[in-house]
C-alpha cells in the first residue's frame, strides 16, 4: 500500500508540474501579446449622426462618405436622424455604451493577438453605427474599415429584440461584440474548398472557433461558440453519442444539405430526430464537433494556428487522431 501511496503521490506531482508548466507558457504567451500594443480608436459614428443638421450634414458625409449613399437626398438623412424610433434607438444605444472603454480594450486585445499570429495585420478603422436592428450583419470587416452596428448589442431581453427568435436574440448583448468581430476575422483568414461534405463544414466551423481561441482567450468557451454553459455542458457530456451518431449513420461525407440546416446551421436545437435528445440539445453542434475534431489536430501536429486555417479538411481529420470525450 505504501507503495501504491507513494507513486500516486509521483503522479500527482508530474501532473502538478505540467499545469504550472501549460500555465507558464500561457502566460508567458499573453505577456509578449500585451508588448505589441496595437490602439483600436473607435470613431462614434452612431453618436454623430444622432446630432446631424443642415449645416454639420455636409462635413459628416465628408469625413464618412462610404456610410451615405448617393441615392438619397440630404433630406432623407435629416428625416432619418429626426425620427421618432430612431431617437429612442439612439437612446437606447447611448445608455448601453455610454462608457465604451471596456469594449474598446477587448478589441485592443483581440487586434494585439491577430497581429501576434498576422504581423501583417493592419489595424482597420473602427466606425460604430446603427442598423435598424439588423442583427444578421452585427459587424462588417474590410481590409481597412470595420463597422459595428451597436444597435444590435443591448441586450438579449432588450425590447427592441422581442419578435426574434430567442436563439439568435442570446447573442444580441454587449458581451458578445468582440466574438462576433473575431469570428469576422476568422473567416477572412480560414480557407474553406468547395467541396460541401458535412466534415467539411464541421471542420471550417473548428476552424473559425479555433481562431478564437487563440485570439480571444479572455472570452469563455461558451462565448467563443455562443452558447449558455448549460449549452456548452450538454455537448460536453453528449460528446461521444454525438460522434457516434455521425458515423454510425454515415454522414462525415454526405453531401445532404439538410445536414447544415439540421447540425451547422444556427437553430433552436439541432435535429438528431430522436425526441428526448432533440429537446435538451442546442443549435450548432456539427461546429462543435468540428472544433474538437481541430483542437485534437492542433494537439497532434506541430503546425501554427496560420497553417491550420489554410490546411485542407481531410488532412486536418486524418491527422488530429480524435477520440470524442467519453
Amino acid at each position: 500500500m505504501a507503495f501504491k501511496f507513494r507513486n500516486g503521490h509521483i503522479l500527482f506531482f508530474s501532473m502538478l508540474v505540467l499545469v504550472l508548466f501549460s500555465c507558464k507558457k500561457n502566460t508567458d504567451l499573453e505577456d509578449d501579446i500585451a508588448k505589441i500594443n496595437l490602439d483600436a480608436h473607435v470613431e462614434r459614428f452612431d453618436l454623430l449622426f444622432s446630432k446631424i443638421n443642415n449645416e454639420n450634414l455636409p462635413t459628416l458625409k465628408q469625413a464618412y462618405p462610404f456610410m451615405f449613399s448617393e441615392k438619397y437626398k440630404d433630406s432623407f438623412w435629416i428625416a432619418k436622424a429626426s425620427d421618432t424610433l430612431e431617437k429612442k434607438l439612439f437612446a437606447e444605444v447611448e445608455k448601453t455604451f455610454s462608457d465604451f472603454g471596456d469594449t474598446e480594450l477587448e478589441i485592443e486585445s483581440l487586434f494585439n493577438h491577430i497581429k501576434y499570429y498576422f504581423p501583417e495585420f493592419i489595424p482597420p478603422r473602427i466606425i460604430t453605427t446603427t442598423s435598424d436592428v439588423d442583427y444578421r450583419n452585427r459587424v462588417i470587416v474590410t481590409d481597412t474599415i470595420m463597422v459595428i452596428a451597436l444597435d444590435t448589442y443591448l441586450g438579449s431581453k432588450h425590447e427592441f429584440y422581442q419578435n426574434i427568435p430567442r436563439y439568435l436574440r442570446e447573442d444580441l448583448k454587449k458581451e458578445q461584440l468582440v466574438v462576433d468581430v473575431a469570428t469576422e476575422y476568422a473567416k477572412k483568414f480560414a480557407y474553406q474548398k468547395q467541396s460541401r461534405k458535412f466534415l467539411d463544414e464541421m471542420i471550417y466551423y473548428g476552424k473559425l472557433l479555433c481562431f478564437k481561441d487563440a485570439v480571444i482567450p479572455f472570452k469563455t468557451e461558451a462565448q467563443r461558440i455562443g452558447y449558455t454553459p448549460q449549452q456548452l455542458d450538454w455537448a460536453i457530456a453528449n460528446e461521444s453519442y454525438m460522434w457516434r451518431y455521425f458515423v454510425e449513420r454515415e454522414l462525415l461525407y454526405s453531401t445532404d444539405a439538410k445536414l447544415l440546416t439540421r447540425f451547422i446551421k444556427p437553430a433552436p436545437f439541432s435535429k438528431f430526430y430522436l425526441e428526448a435528445i432533440d429537446a435538451e440539445s442546442p443549435g450548432r453542434v456539427g461546429q462543435y464537433i468540428g472544433w474538437q475534431i481541430v483542437r485534437a489536430y492542433m494537439a497532434q501536429n506541430d503546425v501554427t494556428l496560420k497553417e491550420m486555417l489554410i490546411a485542407d479538411a481531410e488532412e486536418i481529420f486524418n491527422k488530429s487522431k480524435f477520440k470524442p470525450r467519453k
